[in-house]
């Protein structure tokens, strides 16, 4: 039955596929940000590949570009221009003026305060004089001519504002201001807010800190108004325009939605349910936006789409009036220096107010970018789909037939959404289905490469895979040992690595490095096996093995510590002798540890290793990296210092986590063999093993006596350096009070 389960599973790639669709799934539902940011840069692209959009002609832009700054003065102009600007428009018919400009500040009154001077330090002026000083106090309050044009004009009026999202640089501003902010800004809310029910009125919104409207005179003067924040995207690029701003609990729309309404004399609308905004409304024009109110600019094609009228041509009357009759005209800085730097998915480089006319443009041709409510069930139907159709089709043609339909489905799909982008206004994910079939078709065809050659392999390399002559034996002796499969063995196992090998094979020719590497392993090796060990593999400088499989070793702690010790000796004579032939000096760390593993033969039927894996594997690892930490050389566990018994010298390092297990290890030193130890290294434990005791009662102060005294004795002792170096650390910033006296180890 087993055999028979593993054939189908081997004939059936579907089950190579499911994994990948359900990751797939996975990461769908809760989002990747790479992946995302990529979802948007396919956005961008099908802008690119989407015919450009003619506008039509009911928006127009007023700019303040490079002939006017000529013309008319550098910026920023005095408010009489502004007012003079309005009066021409609304003499020409426009039928809205939008404003993508703040009047945030009082204007220059200086000329005003003369006069009022004037006439406060002369009592017996002559009532024509006054009258002339009256006259040139109107002619010279700026905010006062552009607020009286403002309510004189035939046009509708739209002020911009802005909100301010940061609550630091806000931290400034009195509650009192915020509140004639407020007052100023009342005529952008939406007339109507529909919540579907109580919930609904809880959902989250974007909440700004304050508003920074216009100044009183001008706001009071005006009917409506609306804000020009933008928020770009985390890669700079102005796709959405938030629709909702919630401030005091109160909606408030941008300066383009408030300037279509005023055109289509609509009132504005919001409708909420209670998983966010449902959309908004301009009268019956209803625009659809996601839950947090945000809709996706559809953008008409790269800058200067819509008509630019130069401000000085209007203001000089060079401008004829129908091209400004019964048009919004939105008013804007767009000479280089002066205004707002946008990034669209055209790449290129908008000023804002060209943005606010492509949202404006949009909604007047009920021309909308969305994603409708069946989207997401899309999305998930085309990664299950196209998944399970690769899964069943790839495996069963061949491989110029495999490449084809992997093309086919991948590029239909992408066709497909681009057909639904560009004639209907609908936006499918892109990203995650074509991720999913990509490393589908990737994974079956690599798989099928490797299944198809196994045989091959396996007849080439099916012997030359064991390392140890012990397991060599044991299969002529077993050959069905040949077959996949592992036991439970009490093993100690072996980890070692050379210090800074990197910077040393740096410094040496590929000859020498070579020469220097088979000497080192060739004599660690031969200590190993003289130990009975079995060494699993070579990865570059470090040798792994383990002790006590497949032969019996009842001892096999002790003789790995043994080795150990001996191992070490001998590095040291032949960095003598590399010494003297001026080669690089290796110093070798090492990780022990025993206790239960599986042993056998791991890997696929053509290709298999006889080896090691399990937690005693994992931790003899981690051991041996985490000698660094500590400035050692050969660290092990406590299983394995308890089995190897009283013939082999220790001394207690610390208890750690560490990565990948649950339970701390208590760690030692491997000093030697015990009659080699002298007193001056069992002072020095002393010393270092009343230090850990304080450590661990998180007695700092007393532990850093002990480790000190300790390196009184041995200035290079490496624990006792790192011991004083983390009590300081504690002393800093106290462990937590259920601290059970081990040291997390963060790194592998």
């Amino acid at each position: 039955m087993i055999s028979f389960l593993k054939k189908f599973v081997k004939s059936h790639f579907i089950f190579l596929s499911l994994p990948i669709i359900l990751i797939g799934l996975f990461a769908y539902s809760i989002g990747i940000p790479f992946l995302d940011l990529m979802e948007l840069k396919t956005i961008d692209v099908r802008f690119e590949s989407r015919k450009r959009i003619i506008p039509g002609s009911d928006v127009v832009l007023a700019v303040i570009d490079e002939k006017s700054i000529a013309k008319e003065g550098k910026w920023m102009w005095p408010r009489s221009k502004m007012a003079d600007l309005v009066t021409k428009l609304s003499g020409a018919g426009a039928k809205v003026i939008a404003f993508d400009i703040g009047f945030l500040e009082p204007d220059d009154k200086r000329i005003v305060k003369i006069i009022n001077n004037i006439k406060s330090s002369f009592h017996n002026l002559k009532p024509e004089d006054n009258k002339f000083l009256d006259r040139l106090k109107t002619q010279a309050d700026n905010d006062k001519l552009l607020a009286d044009s403002i309510k004189n004009s035939s046009a509708k009026i739209v002020l911009g504002y802005f909100f301010q999202l940061d609550e630091i640089a806000s931290a400034h501003v009195e509650e009192k201001d915020i509140k004639i902010h407020k007052k100023n800004i009342i005529n952008s809310r939406y007339q109507f807010e529909r919540y579907t029910s109580k919930e609904a009125k809880n959902v989250t919104l974007i909440e700004p800190v304050y508003p920074q409207s216009n100044i009183k005179e001008i706001s009071d003067a005006a009917d409506l108004s609306g804000y020009f924040n933008m928020s770009p995207d985390d890669d700079g690029v102005v796709r959405w325009l938030h629709t909702v701003l919630k401030f005091k609990n109160t909606l408030y729309a941008p300066l383009s939605i408030v300037a279509v309404s005023a055109f289509l004399d609509s009132p504005l609308s919001v409708n909420i349910d209670e998983y966010g905004v449902q959309n908004i409304q301009i009268g019956n024009l209803s625009i659809p936006t996601d839950e947090s109110g945000r809709v996706l600019i559809n953008y008409r094609g790269e800058e200067k789409s819509f008509p630019h009228i130069s401000v000085t041509d209007i203001l000089s009357g060079n401008v004829p009036d129908n091209k400004l009759k019964n048009k919004i005209v939105l008013i804007g800085a767009t000479a280089i220096g002066i205004y707002d730097l946008r990034v669209t998915p055209f790449g290129s480089v908008f000023p804002g107010l060209e943005i606010h006319a492509n949202v404006a443009d949009s909604i007047l041709a009920e021309d909308f970018l969305h994603k409708p409510k069946w989207s997401a069930i899309f999305d998930v139907l085309a990664i299950l789909l196209a998944g399970i159709f690769l899964g069943i089709v790839l495996p069963r043609v061949e491989v110029i037939q495999g490449v084809v339909a992997g093309f086919l489905v991948f590029m239909g799909y992408i066709l497909f959404c681009q057909y639904l982008f560009s004639k209907h206004g609908i936006i499918l994910n892109l990203v995650y289905p074509l991720s999913v079939i990509l490393l589908i078709y990737v994974s079956i065809t690599a798989c099928r490469y490797f299944m198809e050659t196994r045989k091959k392999r396996f007849i080439k390399n099916a012997f030359s895979t064991y390392l140890a002559p012990a397991v060599v034996n044991q299969l002529i002796e077993s050959p069905g040992n040949l077959e996949l499969g592992g036991e439970d063995r009490n093993i100690t196992a072996f980890f070692s690595d050379v210090q800074g090998f990197t910077s040393i094979s740096e410094a040496l020719t590929p000859n020498e490095l070579v020469e220097l590497l088979n000497e080192f392993l060739t004599e660690m090796t031969d200590i190993i096996l003289s130990y009975e060990g079995t060494v699993d593999k070579f990865e570059g400088d470090a040798i792994i093995a383990f002790f006590g499989a497949p032969n019996v070793l009842k001892n096999h702690a002790e003789r790995t510590c043994s080795a150990c010790i001996k191992m070490q000796k001998r590095l040291a004579e032949l960095r003598e002798h590399w010494k003297e032939n001026e080669k690089p000096q290796l110093k070798m760390r090492i990780g022990l540890c025993t206790g239960n593993a599986v042993v056998g033969n791991m890997g696929s039927e053509s290709r298999m290793d006889y080896t090691m894996m399990g937690d005693t594997v994992n931790t003899a690892a981690r051991l041996e990296g985490i000698n660094k930490i500590y400035d050692i050389y050969t660290l092990i566990s406590e299983s394995t210092c308890i089995a190897a018994g009283s013939s082999i010298a220790t001394r207690e390092i610390d208890t750690i986590n560490v990565v990948g297990k649950k339970e701390p290890v208590t760690i030692y030193q491997l000093l030697g063999f015990a009659g080699d130890v002298d007193d001056l290294a069992k002072k020095i434990n002393e010393h270092y093993a009343a230090g850990l005791h304080s450590y661990r009662n998180q007695d700092w102060d007393k532990a850093i006596l002990s480790f000190k005294a300790a390196l009184d004795i041995s200035p290079d002792d490496g624990p006792s350096k790192t011991m004083i170096n983390r009590c300081n650390e504690y002393k800093a910033d106290p462990t937590a009070e259920n601290w059970n006296g081990s040291y997390t180890v963060t790194t592998k």
